[in-house]
């Protein structure tokens, strides 16, 4: 999916000018990098506002409409209303097709009511992780990650390590360790509760 977004250069500036934009529904920004000018701009809050609640925005190289001039990006910070569903300011970072990227990706979970854990042990899935830090070049950028749990059993894990990486992406590790990203937990009390009500019963 190819997302393309309008801004115009912000000439006013300072936090009162700010103020004044978000009263008239623009947002401030900022698009920077690539080893080009940074550049405050302003965006159109509506329009901002249906794209971010795509999780895929978030994730892609996107174009941005600068007067005419067309910045490829990523979305690099969102600051929100403490509050209310305002946003206050948005930060990309142009994309060069030739340098890597370092970012967040989603994960999404496949198959959990068919892995022997839930369907055959009655257990629920624990997601530990729901995103993971990866670096690739911008073509190779995906939008998530999948997590295939078929073969997923009572107490047993995925960690970040058995992860299927589409091909020119990696992980990107911090610390030690290999951390978990989903497990299979039995549910508390249903065994004991079933004990305790033959238990409670007469005898016949």
């Amino acid at each position: 999916m190819q997302f393309t977004f309008n801004a115009t250069k912000r000439v006013e500036k300072g936090t009162g000018a700010s103020r004044r934009l978000r009263r008239a529904g623009v947002i401030p920004g900022i698009i920077y990098g690539a080893n080009k000018d940074a550049i405050q701009v302003n965006f159109d809050h509506n329009e901002l506002f249906h794209l971010l609640r795509n999780e895929k925005f978030h994730s892609s190289v996107v174009t941005a409409d600068v007067e005419g001039s067309k910045e490829n990006v990523i979305l690099r910070a969102t600051q929100w209303h403490p509050f209310r569903q305002i946003v206050l300011h948005l930060d990309f970072q142009r994309v060069d097709a030739s340098q890597k990227l370092h970012l967040k990706v989603p994960l999404h979970f496949l198959n959990a009511e068919v892995s022997p854990g839930v369907k055959l042990e009655g257990g629920i899935v624990s997601h530990v992780l729901t995103e993971v830090d990866i670096t690739c070049l911008p073509a190779d950028l995906p939008e998530f990650v999948e997590v295939d749990l078929k073969d997923l059993a009572m107490g047993h894990s995925i960690h970040v390590s058995q992860l299927v990486l589409p091909k020119g992406v990696e992980v990107v590790h911090h610390g030690e360790g290999d951390p978990v990203v989903a497990t299979i937990l039995q549910v508390r009390g249903g065994g004991d509760a079933a004990e305790g009500d033959e238990a409670a019963a007469p005898a016949a």
